[in-house]
């Protein structure tokens, strides 16, 4: 475990061993969720995606489920779109 300080904007630096070894690179792409009392950072690099399948069992993808939640997210957001263009 690793203590780090928030700046006054809320970044933190992730330490450098733990960004090698998750291949965290200069532009990478972080998916963060709040779960209840902890904060929850997940690199979004090919790496990690290739874990993460077969989690959800032999019949899910990962890359599936993001591209899937992805899509619902621009549905949503272009429905929000379409009733303010009205």
């Amino acid at each position: 475990m690793y203590t780090v300080t928030a700046t006054q904007k809320g970044q933190i630096v992730i330490p450098a061993k733990i960004r090698k070894k998750l291949h965290i690179k200069k532009g990478t792409k972080l998916y963060i969720q709040e779960d209840g009392v902890q904060i929850l950072i997940k690199p979004a690099t090919p790496e990690y995606i290739d874990s993460m399948v077969g989690y959800l069992g032999p019949e899910k993808n990962m890359s599936e489920l993001l591209l899937k939640e992805r899509k619902t997210d621009d549905e949503v957001f272009m429905k929000k779109i379409e009733k303010w263009l009205k």
